[in-house]
């Protein structure tokens, strides 16, 4: 039998096999039984990026792509980089995230630190 099921708003399309249940009155091979109500544990609530801050230009910003752990600071307040240059690394689900500079300046702020969780969106270095 296959059945649409909806999730958090994404709709899923499953194929359901009906089993025997030893339940069933004589002669039927299933019947609808109602489980005892149960609560579901609740989920952790979802990341949600960063809200942008209202005095930040964004062309000299270098904002987080992924939800994450600092776990190397490449550079520092007061530096001239170029553009690409690496400015920190991530770690998201064992993964390493190599952040790089969006333009070439002076490294106004850097806003985390080594083991600072980060959202996305949110401002990881200020440019001069």
């Amino acid at each position: 039998m296959k059945l649409r099921i909806t999730v958090d708003q994404k709709t899923y399309e499953v194929d359901v096999e009906v089993a025997e249940d030893e339940r069933a009155p004589a002669g039927q091979s299933h019947a609808y039984i109602p489980a005892a109500p149960t609560a579901l544990p609740s989920a952790p609530p979802m990341p949600r990026a960063a809200a942008p801050e209202s005095h930040v230009v964004e062309d000299k910003v270098c904002r987080s792509p992924v939800a994450g752990v600092v776990v190397r600071v490449n550079a520092q307040a007061g530096q001239q980089i170029q553009a690409n240059d690496p400015i920190l690394v991530l770690e998201a689900m064992k993964m390493e995230t190599n952040i790089t500079s969006p333009v070439a300046g002076k490294v106004k702020s850097i806003n985390a630190g080594v083991g600072d969780g980060v959202q996305v969106g949110q401002v990881l270095v200020e440019f001069e």
